[in-house]
């Protein structure tokens, strides 16, 4: 069989894992030939291509990145676009395609299986909060990043007498945050599940300084969200500009500068903040990420041959499992509340109002 792969949306630790797999099993069970579309949709849409053989997979398990390239390209934003996809991999005569990605990308290849195209997915988003799935690969090498990071950031909040703003990536959710903030001992841990009172943090910092103990650590999410009179129960996010990329996502960032300004001023304690960024996104992806990227890659290809299509394969407890692609599409998968009440049973029951 001929297979086609790409790799949509953010990169992420454990990506080329996923490809290796893939291409290993296709080749040395099923005697499949496979051809990488380059950068994402792009690829699919402008035919940009390249063959993926044993030579070309060689040595990129530890790598992080993607050997394919990416990007967010929106296929159905293009008119024609859908269809000028359908007849470049007629073209390149590809029988079955693994989409490896997240809600987005699972989106077009759910809108390509509707048109005709055998198509298979593999969850992959660093936020982990795909719906459909435990665990996505890039999660853990992710809060690994951001762990080692807040654990340094304690030698020179409590040097100082400072407070310590980190920020993690988490648009929607806040898995990053509420997993290396617990696992980092943060102070303060804040998520966009659950808006927060700027208010409240700052009492948080004043009474920990004032029993002594004269620094703190805060974790926030980029897409932690500010309580506001208008709407205290969604909240407001910090948005670095209003234009928004081709699935209509605006670009987030700034919580953390803006978090640090405001704590100092109503504490009174000197403040820094640190903005993980894309630091989170590189390196070579944990051992962890990298097992799981290659059962993925493993039932991806499996479920190809086993004619399991318009389906995404997903982490069930321990088991690989395959679930429909629109299960992915549902909804945003959001922090455990359990998670933010481990994260609260951690605080000294004076600190403990309203927030996490």
């Amino acid at each position: 069989m001929r297979v086609g792969m790409l790799t949509g949306g953010g990169d992420c630790p454990g990506l080329n894992a996923v490809i290796r797999a893939a291409v290993r099993k296709g080749i040395f069970h099923y005697k499949d030939e496979f051809v990488g579309f380059l950068e994402g949709w792009r690829g699919v849409l402008e035919d940009k291509t390249e063959d993926l053989d044993l030579a070309r997979i060689a040595g990129i398990l530890p790598r992080g990145g993607t050997i394919l390239r990416t990007s967010r390209t929106n296929p159905a934003k293009n008119p024609g676009g859908l269809e000028r996809c359908v007849e470049n991999l007629k073209k390149h005569q590809v029988e079955a395609l693994i989409a490896i990605g997240g809600d987005d990308t699972m989106g077009i290849a759910q809108k390509l299986h509707h048109a005709g195209v055998k198509v298979v997915g593999v969850p992959k988003t660093i936020d982990n909060d795909l719906s459909g799935t435990d665990f996505c690969f890039g999660f853990d090498t992710a809060v690994n990043i951001a762990t080692e990071a807040i654990d340094r950031v304690h030698t020179t909040a409590e040097a100082h007498n400072r407070v310590m703003v980190v920020e993690v990536m988490g648009r929607d959710s806040g898995w990053i945050a509420i997993y290396s903030g617990i696992a980092g001992g943060a102070d303060v841990i804040l998520v966009p599940e659950r808006p927060f009172d700027i208010e409240e943090v700052a009492a948080i910092i004043k009474r920990r300084h004032a029993s002594g103990r004269y620094f703190s650590i805060v974790v926030a999410a980029e897409g932690a969200k500010f309580s506001t009179d208008v709407d205290k129960e969604h909240g407001a996010p910090i948005v670095q500009d209003m234009g928004k990329d081709e699935f209509g996502h605006v670009r987030l960032g700034g919580i953390g500068g803006i978090l640090a300004r405001e704590i100092e001023k109503r504490t009174g304690i000197e403040t820094r903040f640190v903005v993980l960024g894309h630091i989170q996104r590189g390196g070579s992806p944990t051992a962890f990420d990298r097992v799981l990227a290659t059962r993925y890659g493993i039932g991806a290809i499996d479920r190809v041959h086993s004619g399991e299509f318009g389906m995404m394969v997903a982490l069930r407890g321990t088991k690989i499992v395959s679930v429909p692609l629109s299960e992915a599409l549902v909804a945003t998968r959001p922090v455990d509340p359990e998670l933010l009440d481990v994260a609260l049973g951690l605080r000294d029951r004076r600190e403990m109002k309203n927030n996490s």
